[in-house]
């Protein structure tokens, strides 16, 4: 794979389930308040620290708000190496409107 897919939620979900790896780009506090379950957060930091550890060959997930800036990380990370790379089609609000009970949050 040269370059990253854009998937729906329901795919995404079907990929987790087969092992794929799902980082989630948002700020540290949009993460803290609900993220996928499972879901490791990156950012500038510990994103040298995520691509010298990872298995470029792992399925990889890209989450951001809506699904646009997952495309940029996503596309950066197929240059970085990975060979499975997909961003997740309307973000985390597609994956919470379509699985709400696989989501980690704060408690209200």
């Amino acid at each position: 794979m040269s370059e990253f897919k854009r998937i729906a939620a329901a795919q995404a979900h079907n990929l987790r389930e087969q092992g794929a790896a799902i980082v989630d780009i948002r700020d540290p506090e949009s993460f803290a308040r609900v993220h996928i379950s499972g879901s490791l957060h990156l950012d500038n930091h510990s994103l040298p620290d995520f691509i010298r550890a990872a298995d470029l060959d792992q399925p990889l997930l890209v989450v951001c708000y809506h699904g646009n800036s997952s495309q940029s990380a996503a596309a950066y990370l197929v240059g970085q190496g990975f060979a499975q790379v997909y961003s997740l089609d309307g973000g985390i609000e597609a994956w919470q409107a379509s699985f709400p009970s696989d989501v980690s949050s704060l408690p209200e």
